[in-house]
């Protein structure tokens, strides 16, 4: 054992219990979460207040449930790209089946989400029955699910608005002062880490993000698990567009569009490995308000766009660096 090992393990050996349990990319995401609060007190003395917090986190919430999708897909060691167009997909369903009056309000979030299951499906089987690169079917899906909707609306922004259901979801507040976009976005964290932690599907992710052909030979149903996570990734996708067609009033043309990059971000910044099997539902929830707090202390120092950018571009990177990689055995 090496010098500098041993030097790790012995600075670990001095931390608290819970801190030496605890995932180094987690702690390390919650801890720059900190840093950027500070940092974003110097520039704003109502960074810190709690009405600002809570509309950072009601931000924050439609990225979680779109991001907690994108965590599935990425722990089997595949990736979602078709998260724009399905956002825009199931977030303009959901409004145009408002549109019939008394029976479509009730229908309206049931058929965004199913748009996204449907979409998921076509994932799943292109990916574990066709053994098509899931970059590429999803890539596919992307472009069909833009076609389908270019081809609906005409090509501009549709007319139909979010129905008051869809609206009181994502701008309502069922406990004063609770946004209950955030108590959405607590509920799926909830059912994610259950999923992930406590269901034989969950093991089975982990497993087949480690080694497919291992878990095959375990007696894991592989296939099934993955058009599974791909289905739930399409349905979360569809669901957070729906929440944002609700915080918008309606849908509109590429609303998706700004939610792929951050959502694969997320997602790594919180320690799930690129190529699968490893990571925390935890971490991902730290990286997306990671991300959250970075765009609004950007947006308080009014930088321009370009500017954002950049700023945006590399601490991804350097944080990626830090403790985003794979194992060097991986």
């Amino acid at each position: 054992m090496s010098e500098t090992s041993e030097r790790r393990m012995s600075i670990r050996a001095r931390l608290p219990g819970f801190l030496r349990r605890a995932d180094p990319a987690v702690v390390t995401a919650f801890g720059c979460i900190l840093l950027l609060l500070f940092l974003g007190s110097l520039y704003s003395s109502n960074f810190l207040s709690p009405d600002y917090l809570l509309q950072q986190l009601k931000v924050a919430s439609f990225l979680g449930v779109v991001a907690a999708g994108m965590m599935v897909a990425i722990l089997l060691g595949h990736i979602d790209l078709s998260v724009p167009w399905v956002m825009t997909a199931g977030a303009m369903m959901a409004c145009a089946v408002a549109g019939f009056g008394d029976t479509g309000y009730v229908a309206a979030i049931p058929a965004g989400v199913l748009c996204g299951v449907a979409f998921g499906l076509l994932n799943g089987i292109g990916v574990a029955f066709l053994r098509i690169p899931s970059m590429i079917v999803t890539l596919a899906s992307n472009v069909v699910a833009q076609g389908l909707m270019v081809v609906y609306t005409g090509g501009f922004s549709p007319q139909d608005s979010a129905p008051p259901a869809v609206r009181w979801l994502a701008t309502g507040a069922v406990v004063p002062g609770l946004p209950n976009a955030i108590l959405v976005w607590g509920g799926v964290s909830v059912a994610m880490v259950f999923l992930l932690t406590r269901t034989a599907f969950g093991r089975a992710v982990y497993g087949i993000g480690n080694s497919e052909r291992a878990a095959f030979l375990s007696g894991v149903g592989t296939r099934r698990v993955i058009m599974t996570a791909f289905v739930i990734s399409g349905a979360l996708s569809a669901f957070g567009g729906v929440l944002l067609a609700g915080y918008a009033s309606k849908a509109a043309q590429a609303m998706g569009d700004p939610y792929l990059l951050p959502s694969i971000a997320a997602v790594v910044l919180g320690g799930t490995s690129i190529l699968g099997g490893r990571g925390s539902y935890f971490g991902t929830v730290a990286g997306v308000i990671l991300i959250t707090l970075l765009q609004s202390i950007l947006s308080v120092m009014q930088m321009p766009e370009a500017g954002r950018q950049i700023v945006y571009g590399v601490v991804i990177i350097v944080m990626l660096l830090l403790y985003g990689r794979a194992p060097p055995n991986r």
